[in-house]
């Protein structure tokens, strides 16, 4: 009598920028009730997060995560006038010397990284090639990361198709899927309105002084990002507006996809108060993301034990 095979699972990491960090925490929750994902997918920060955990780089990156402080973020910020707010170079050069930097084939578990590309509109699978390049792909949200050529295509945002990455899974294997969608209670979050502050004395660099010349700098990027707001009403910030559009096409595209392709269990953390930049915030993310695996332990044990997830 043959014994029955054990199930392989696949882990669906979805898109969502500083709510990504969530993501940690769904692993974290797995990972003690002894549950080890194994394949691992991702798009957008889900790819970043996922290559973390499937090369063994997950503790380091949860440090490095909570340690972030806005000044961080902000020096992370590679401004450019071209197709997108931020290069990216500094993110991946920092990511790709503290964390995963080999093929794709060489990591420790099945791994593969959603992009879109931009000419023809389809989905991409990255499932080879150097693991930094498939992220930085993966992450190249419109408008504000500039995309990434890769064999004669330009690459952007796997969110823009595939925001929970459940069919990549299925293809490369799994019986059984795990998917985290960090989109799902956010619509018109960025639009709401917000406290007035207190209006903050401009800086004025004297001539010849660099560091006010900095920090002059620094503000007029915040505000225009939407970090900071004065106390005059005024139109939602031109992030805001490219977030908020970004949330309610995701939203939309995973509703429609994981009706779809239904995962066997979803994982829904509550962030709709977490920004899209705000990456200092990590703890707050950390956290969504174990309570929301935590409330689905339940039926995950029942599906990983055979029971119908009907």
């Amino acid at each position: 009598m043959r014994t029955p095979r054990t199930p392989r699972i696949g882990l669906a990491l979805g898109s969502g920028s500083a709510r990504g960090w969530a993501h940690i925490g769904v692993i974290r929750a797995l990972r003690d009730a002894g549950i080890e994902p194994h394949i691992v997918c991702g798009t957008s920060i889900g790819a970043l997060v996922g290559a973390a955990e499937v090369d063994g780089d997950l503790d380091r990156l949860e440090t490095w995560v909570r340690s972030l402080r806005l000044q961080t973020v902000v020096s992370f910020l590679d401004f450019s006038l071209g197709s997108g707010l931020i290069k990216g170079d500094k993110l991946i050069a920092f990511f790709r010397s503290h964390f995963v930097d080999r093929d794709i084939r060489e990591l420790a578990r099945p791994f593969g990284a959603v992009a879109t590309d931009l000419q023809r509109g389809r989905e991409v699978w990255l499932r080879e090639g150097g693991v930094s390049d498939a992220v930085r792909a993966s992450i190249a949200l419109p408008g504000l990361f500039t995309p990434v050529q890769r064999d004669g295509s330009w690459l952007v945002d796997g969110g823009l198709v595939n925001p929970v990455p459940v069919s990549l899974c299925r293809a490369m294997g799994a019986d059984i899927v795990i998917a985290v969608d960090l989109n799902s209670d956010l619509l018109g979050r960025h639009l709401k309105p917000k406290p007035a502050r207190m209006p903050r004395k401009p800086v004025s660099p004297e001539p010849g002084t660099l560091a006010d010349s900095v920090m002059a700098r620094i503000q007029s990027g915040m505000a225009q990002l939407g970090i900071e707001h004065d106390n005059e009403p005024r139109p939602p910030a031109m992030l805001d507006v490219l977030a908020s559009s970004i949330n309610i096409m995701q939203v939309l595209i995973t509703r429609s996809r994981l009706a779809g392709e239904p995962a066997d269990v979803l994982i829904t953390p509550r962030l709709a108060d977490l920004g899209l930049m705000e990456f200092h915030r990590a703890g707050v993310a950390i956290e969504a993301g174990r309570r929301a695996t935590e409330a689905v332990m339940p039926q995950l044990v029942g599906r990983l034990n055979g029971e119908s997830s009907a």
